[in-house]
């Protein structure tokens, strides 16, 4: 009997540690399973976080508030001044008249340049202005219409007409975004996002004198020397061509190459015509 009990304690405690490990098995195996279920989790979040790392992107400013009159500001006033010294040089003018020539032209090309850029973007914002008071006019009196005609632009992007239909009546609820929708498409601008005058306009003068003031830097100095001028007109164009192309994405030694052979023709052209009027053949 004992026998017997001492086997059945015996079978009961192999079973208990058999049940205990195939249960510690199936806890183990469930802890793997959820451990691998959590690394490709994990793994997947990763993933996603690289991809949107990756994803995230801004873009340069296209609209022209600052890096257009920046730029054209800069090289023209560049190009500009190393011409006209180039030009009286050519001709034999002293030291004294390349100077006198380089300031006036530094101060009355950027005077023009900044005035310029700020009268139009000022004439172009009033445009816009205009333009999308008309928008909001109809917008007031023909919602319908207006509600309509968004429908059908969503319908050009792709949309099945239902879902255009649902689209448009979704913004035509928002008079403000609706407003500002309808100019975007119409007028191809954001009206909450024009470029300001005063910062354009500013921008052209400044970056004009910089740019017209450092083929005079031989001459302010006391080193008249026209080459001296022109080397340094063209490191600043090859320079300048650099950043621009860095700015726009164009490759940047095309972008310096083209900049360095536009303001060689200029700069080599008018110091023809000075030889030309400065040393008349008889």
């Amino acid at each position: 009997m004992s026998q017997l009990q001492g086997r059945s304690q015996h079978r009961g405690s192999s079973a208990t540690i058999d049940v205990v490990t195939d249960a510690k098995g199936h806890e183990a195996a469930g802890t793997s399973r959820d451990d691998e279920a959590a690394s490709g989790a994990a793994e997947v979040g990763t993933a996603q976080a690289d991809l949107t790392a990756w994803w995230s992107h801004r873009h340069r400013d296209v609209s022209g508030g600052w890096l257009r009159p920046t730029v054209f500001g800069a090289v023209d006033g560049l190009v500009t001044n190393a011409a006209l010294i180039a030009g009286v040089g050519g001709g034999g003018a002293s030291a004294h008249s390349t100077v006198l020539t380089g300031l006036a032209g530094l101060v009355a090309g950027a005077f023009s340049m900044g005035t310029g850029e700020y009268v139009s973007v000022t004439n172009q914002n009033e445009l816009v202005n205009a333009e999308v008071a008309v928008e909001q006019r109809m917008h007031a009196e023909f919602p319908a219409a207006e509600q309509a005609e968004l429908a059908e632009t969503f319908r050009g992007y792709g949309a099945d007409a239902d879902t255009a239909a649902k689209m448009a009546a979704a913004v035509s609820a928002d008079p403000a975004l609706a407003l500002r929708v309808h100019t975007r498409e119409e007028l191809g601008v954001d009206p909450h996002e024009l470029p300001s005058a005063f910062l354009a306009g500013g921008a052209s003068l400044v970056a004009f004198s910089v740019g017209a003031l450092l083929p005079l830097l031989p001459y302010l100095v006391g080193a008249p020397s026209l080459l001296a001028a022109m080397v340094i007109t063209a490191v600043a164009l090859v320079l300048g061509g650099t950043v621009v192309g860095r700015l726009t994405g164009r490759p940047p030694v095309q972008s310096a190459a083209r900049q360095l052979i536009l303001g060689a023709v200029a700069v080599a052209v008018t110091f023809a015509v000075g030889r030309i009027i400065g040393h008349p053949v008889s």
